[in-house]
């Protein structure tokens, strides 16, 4: 089921604080899926130190729409001052996907800042669907992978991802039109 924008609002907040109080403690915040990409939950402003000096991070692809990031997650001018580009691909939260451009935009921006030899914080609240959906994507062009391989490489770094069938269905789009512009794949 698609969500609607209003209800995606609504349900923010008490679906923050929840993951915040039911799963901080027993699952990380961000995982390293290889050695250029970090998936992970909405990034506090007090991370922001931790990412930079000690994971390298000087790309973020945020996910979230503009109401996600106001109050807790740098702006793009805070990224920019700690020298991280930002890249803002807003997905509605809950089941929904990134458009086929917005995964393409996204992948592009993981492949420049992976030339300059640092990593990319890839993110939407809770790092699990919106933000595994581009990152499979990711996957699937740079190590040649299936949907299920990078499906199963991504859960073997991060357990707790969650991919609802829009998501799927965006990712199995995403190889096939690559499959189709001569891309090489199993």
């Amino acid at each position: 089921m698609l969500s609607s924008p209003i209800f995606a609002r609504i349900a923010f907040y008490p679906s923050l604080l929840w993951g915040l109080a039911t799963e901080s403690s027993t699952k990380r915040w961000y995982d390293r899926v290889d050695n250029h990409v970090i998936l992970g939950a909405l990034p506090f402003k007090s991370q922001t130190r931790e990412l930079v000096e000690n994971e390298n991070v000087r790309g973020v692809v945020t996910l979230n729409e503009d109401y996600e990031t106001r109050y807790f997650a740098n702006s793009k001018q805070e990224w920019s001052d700690c020298g991280v580009t930002q890249l803002q691909l807003a997905t509605i939260d809950f089941n929904n996907a990134p458009s086929q451009e917005m995964l393409r935009k996204g992948v592009e921006f993981i492949e420049e800042i992976n030339v300059k030899k640092s990593s990319v914080y890839v993110h939407c609240k809770a790092g699990r669907g919106r933000s595994t959906t581009l990152v499979a994507c990711y996957l699937i062009k740079a190590k040649k992978l299936t949907p299920e391989e990078a499906h199963q490489y991504i859960k073997s770094k991060r357990p707790h991802i969650w991919l609802a069938p829009r998501q799927w269905e965006a990712i199995r789009l995403f190889h096939r039109n690559l499959c189709e512009q001569g891309e090489p794949f199993r």
